[in-house]
């Protein structure tokens, strides 16, 4: 459901170097340092994984670099924060990871500051640094980003004779009403285990609330977000919304959008190469707008990054990391690596890049730097599972109860 990939620009010599050693075997008997990177995969299956974009750029820096060899290693995204867990508990500690940022390996002095291993960390998208710090210092290095829009239907808007997306909760609900008599989903709201927190923190910010307090206290069953969940209980017992959001997957809601089934929901890049492949769709029969907010359109939205990290290991490797993340982060392989995963880059200079090769996404590249993101602690990962769990049953008479519990994990993990 991906756009055609296109292969990596690897530059004149760099390529055909990289595309002799390739024809000459394993090359790591030669090399003098050897570096373990460990990423997650965001591809499909063994047809469609990120090995092969990782391993093009191995091989382009051991031609660039002889006495370096990067054996690179990518892992499912649900087994990536367990494998990382275990190699740490294990002391085989990776070089490089790319994933999730773990702000407890930064606590326990595992990692090496960003400065220590990059050349320019100026240059790393300045609105994720706090989400990849640790009291102050930087460790996790944006690699790839995201942000959330607005999506609306124009075409349905058409039939059921509503002029521009809504701006406020009840004109979406309004709305929602409208399309639902066109027996059309009015609007989508995946809160399935696949990525519910983001649905709900969209939700949150739109009434004021979110999962912490401007101070980094747990806010999460605060009186904002329960009037929030209310109002969407009133959505889904109105018939605005697909049957029991908490069994929805964001996959399927944005597949059913781009088959021309939902009016309105809030959709990330990867929404549009699945709008193109349906076919169904063409580039007039939909738009984007501003989350919608309780009283008004938000000015920010949600931004969701994955990191680089560089482990210290023995001490020996620091220079060949450095190496490495200065060759893996060059514009060239950001706006490939976007380009393939309807991602955006994690570096100023990627994103600006990634602008001009594609100006449909400049919209939600220009929404980066005002982004609200996921809250910074060890326990976020536990907190997260429970969302992901349970906040669908908060969508009935006892929503309190359900942030309660979700708050009071928060706490106890604290």
């Amino acid at each position: 459901m991906r756009i055609a990939r296109r292969p990596l620009a690897l530059a004149g010599a760099s390529a055909a170097l990289a595309l002799s050693f390739a024809l000459a075997g394993p090359v790591s008997a030669r090399a003098d340092t050897v570096l373990n990177l460990v990423a997650a995969d965001y591809g499909t299956g063994p047809s469609d994984t990120s090995q092969a974009y990782w391993q093009k750029i191995a091989d382009a820096f051991h031609a660039a670099n002889p006495s370096i060899t990067v054996k690179v290693q990518t892992v499912n995204w649900n087994d990536f924060d367990t494998k990382i867990q275990t190699m740490v508990q294990n002391r085989q500690y990776p070089d490089i990871t790319e994933g999730d940022y773990f702000a407890n390996y930064a606590q326990e002095g595992l990692l090496y500051k960003t400065d220590q291993v990059l050349s320019d960390p100026g240059n790393l998208m300045p609105a994720f640094k706090k989400l990849g710090s640790y009291q102050g210092a930087q460790y996790g290095m944006p690699f790839t980003t995201s942000s959330r829009a607005f999506f609306y239907n124009k075409k349905l808007f058409s039939q059921a004779g509503i002029a521009a997306p809504p701006k406020t909760w009840d004109e979406l609900m309004t709305d929602a009403g409208k399309i639902e008599k066109l027996g059309k989903i009015g609007y989508g709201m995946p809160l399935g285990p696949e990525e519910a927190q983001a649905e709900t923190l969209l939700w949150f910010l739109g009434n004021g609330g979110g999962y912490q307090t401007a101070d980094g206290k747990w806010d999460i069953n605060s009186p904002q977000n329960v009037q929030t969940m209310e109002f969407m209980t009133k959505l889904v017992k109105a018939g605005d919304t697909e049957p029991n959001p908490g069994t929805k997957n964001r996959a399927v809601i944005l597949e059913q959008f781009a088959q021309g089934q939902v009016g309105m929901l809030n959709g990330l890049t990867a929404l549009i190469p699945i709008i193109k492949q349906a076919g169904v769709l063409t580039s007039s029969d939909w738009g984007t707008a501003a989350i919608v907010g309780k009283n008004g359109p938000l000015n920010t939205t949600l931004g969701v990054c994955d990191f680089m990290a560089a482990f210290k290991t023995d001490g020996s490797k620091q220079a060949a990391i450095k190496k490495f993340l200065d060759f893996a982060l060059q514009d060239q392989y950001q706006v490939a690596f976007a380009e393939e995963y309807n991602l955006l880059p994690g570096t100023t200079s990627g994103a600006a890049a990634f602008a001009k090769a594609d100006p449909q996404l400049a919209p939600f590249i220009q929404a980066l730097p005002n982004a609200v993101q996921y809250p910074n602690s060890p326990v976020w990962a536990q907190v997260k599972t429970q969302i992901q769990q349970i906040i669908g049953t908060a969508i009935g008479p006892h929503p309190k109860a359900v942030l309660d519990t979700i708050q009071q994990t928060a706490l106890k993990g604290s």
